[in-house]
C-alpha cells in the first residue's frame, strides 16, 4: 500500500495507480491519447461505410486501428521511460482505448460480421475492469498479468481480423482468434476482480482502505 515513487520504475503496474508527476497536460503521451479519441471517428465511419460492404472502407478501417494500436503501446511506453503521469492520462487513455475497442466491436456487429454475445461479453469485462481499476486507484497497484498482456495482444489480432473482408479459410483463423480472446477476457477479467477485491481487503485491515 506504499505510494509508488516515480523513480521506481513499474512498467508491469497499473497505470491508474500510478502517482502523477509534475508534467503539464501538454505532452506527448497525452498528445497521443488525444490523438487516438479523435480516431475514433474517422475508424466508426470508415467501418460503417456502405454498412460494412465497402472494401476500401474496410481496410480503411482495419489501417486506423492498427494506428491507434501502435499509439496506445506508444504512448505508455514513452509515460513510463520519463516518468510522464497526469491526472488527464490516467483518465483518457483508459476511456480511448473502449471507445476504440467497443466501435470496433459494436460496428462488427451492427455489420453482421461478430456475434453480439461476443461483443457484450468483451465490452460488459473491460467496463467492470474499468471501474475495479478506480475502485483501488488509492489502494495500491495491481499488476498487469501476462495473461492480461496476451489478451490485449489477442483482442487487437482478431479485431483487426474481422475488420479486414477476409474469406474462407481466413474466416475460420479470426474465429479461433477471436475465441482465444474471449476465452482470455474472461479469464483475466476473473484474475482482476479477485486481486482487486483482495488489494481493497489488505488495505482495510491495515485501516488505510
Amino acid at each position: 500500500g506504499r505510494p509508488v515513487s516515480p523513480q521506481a520504475k513499474p512498467p508491469r503496474a497499473d497505470a491508474l495507480a500510478f502517482p502523477t508527476s509534475n508534467s503539464g497536460l501538454v505532452n506527448l503521451p497525452n498528445a497521443l491519447t488525444a490523438f487516438r479519441l479523435v480516431l475514433v471517428v474517422p475508424f466508426g465511419i470508415a467501418l460503417m461505410s456502405d454498412g460494412g460492404a465497402d472494401t476500401t472502407g474496410r481496410l480503411l478501417a482495419t489501417v486506423i486501428f492498427i494506428v491507434a494500436s501502435i499509439t496506445d503501446w506508444l504512448d505508455g511506453y514513452y509515460a513510463r521511460k520519463r516518468h510522464i503521469v497526469t491526472t488527464f492520462g490516467k483518465i483518457a487513455d483508459p476511456i480511448a482505448d473502449k471507445l476504440l475497442t467497443g466501435t470496433a466491436l459494436i460496428g462488427l456487429s451492427v455489420i453482421g460480421e461478430l456475434p453480439w454475445w461476443v461483443t457484450v461479453v468483451i465490452l460488459v469485462r473491460e467496463i467492470a475492469v474499468t471501474l475495479l481499476r478506480f475502485w483501488v486507484i488509492n489502494s495500491g497497484v495491481i499488476a498487469a498479468s501476462r495473461g492480461g498482456k496476451a489478451k490485449t495482444a489477442a483482442q487487437i489480432l482478431a479485431i483487426v481480423l474481422y475488420l479486414l473482408p477476409l474469406s474462407g479459410a481466413a474466416e475460420v483463423v479470426a474465429e479461433v482468434v477471436m475465441g482465444i480472446a474471449v476465452v482470455l477476457t474472461v479469464v483475466t477479467g476473473i484474475d482482476y476482480a479477485v486481486r482487486a477485491v483482495r488489494l481493497r481487503q489488505g488495505m482495510t485491515v491495515r485501516g488505510v482502505g
